[in-house]
């Protein structure tokens, strides 16, 4: 995944998202709840999201029906389009677009970017977005979309992919890790923890995470292994080994691997090492320190380490993260 800075030239990123009947209720409101909590520092929204439709109410799959304030006419306005679950039959089941739909997908600029939450994943592969493309979309849907859409490198064991101007994500609540994604490419972590935090979820769960985490509360009668990735967070700039984070957790190596697995969907190490890149993003972007000592104060030791782990992560140098970021 390239990191890049995907706004609009004047004022706030206009988003349009694309209510499709029978839509997902959830999945509809995350984009306006998370990226209408994107502010600047002084309050200033960088986001106007418009909820849009193809005309007239729109029933969801709750039970329920809503009426968009915009037509279609604001897909061609949007600098972003998110296309929200939907039980929408066609691209479903046929992989096809009804014509009325085709139509407003058409007028999509040339360069927007498009995302998908959940099911919204069929539309994308019927409109071609994802045709020998990564995509992800609800575990329980990958059979059928992999059926309709073979053409797309499907990989449903991910919470969300971003392939530049493409990104998809899966089920439900996966949607709010893909905004909150999305505020952290456009903006930096540091507007995306603020936005995480109006909206009281977690500011990160990686899209490398497996959908499938086995157990998300430790077992009644034990403390499971929060405690201990709360003490490394804590603790970046030392060198943690698996079997510290063990005895911290007072564990056995085996054990403490197991149920830190169970609990986060990542090994030790993988999770480790993602809190330490993720700590030196934020220390390139509030800090003014060489880029030796923010690796050394996020535990990566060198900046020749650092550097490595910026480039296969975020595809910039820290340099550059620092240029696109901190001025922002």
């Amino acid at each position: 995944m390239a990191m890049s800075r995907h706004l609009a030239a004047v004022g706030p990123h206009v988003v349009a998202v694309l209510a499709l009947e029978p839509v997902v209720g959830f999945d509809l409101t995350i984009p306006p709840t998370v990226l209408g909590a994107a502010t600047k520092a002084d309050g200033t929204k960088l986001y106007d999201v418009r909820v849009c439709g193809l005309g007239g109410p729109i029933r969801a799959g709750a039970g329920f029906t809503l009426t968009p304030d915009h037509g279609p006419e604001a897909l061609a306005a949007a600098d972003t389009v998110i296309i929200p679950g939907t039980y929408i039959p066609q691209p479903r089941y046929e992989g096809t677009l009804p014509d009325d739909l085709a139509a407003a997908l058409a007028t999509i600029r040339p360069g927007t970017r498009v995302a998908s939450i959940c099911t919204g994943a069929f539309v994308l592969g019927a409109a071609g977005y994802f045709d020998d493309r990564p995509a992800t979309t609800h575990w329980e849907r990958a059979e059928l979309f992999r059926s309709v859409y073979p053409q797309v490198k499907l990989d449903e064991d991910r919470l969300f992919i971003d392939d530049g101007d493409v990104l998809s994500s899966a089920g439900l609540a996966a949607g709010i890790d893909l905004c909150l994604h999305l505020i952290r490419r456009d903006f930096g972590s540091e507007v995306a923890n603020r936005a995480a935090r109006h909206c009281v979820v977690a500011p990160w769960r990686d899209g490398g995470q497996s959908q499938f985490i086995e157990r998300a509360v430790p077992e009644e009668g034990t403390e499971g292994t929060a405690p201990t990735r709360a003490w490394a967070l804590r603790h970046l700039d030392r060198d943690i080994s698996l079997a510290a984070m063990a005895d911290h957790a007072r564990m056995s190596v085996r054990t403490f691997s197991r149920r830190f697995k169970a609990e986060t969907g990542q090994s030790p190490g993988t999770w480790l090492l993602q809190q330490r890149v993720r700590h030196a993003c934020h220390l390139l972007e509030t800090t003014g320190l060489s880029v030796d000592r923010v690796a050394e104060q996020a535990g990566l030791g060198t900046a020749a380490s650092l550097r490595h782990h910026l480039r296969s992560e975020l595809g910039v140098s820290p340099l550059a993260y620092r240029k696109t970021f901190r001025a922002g």
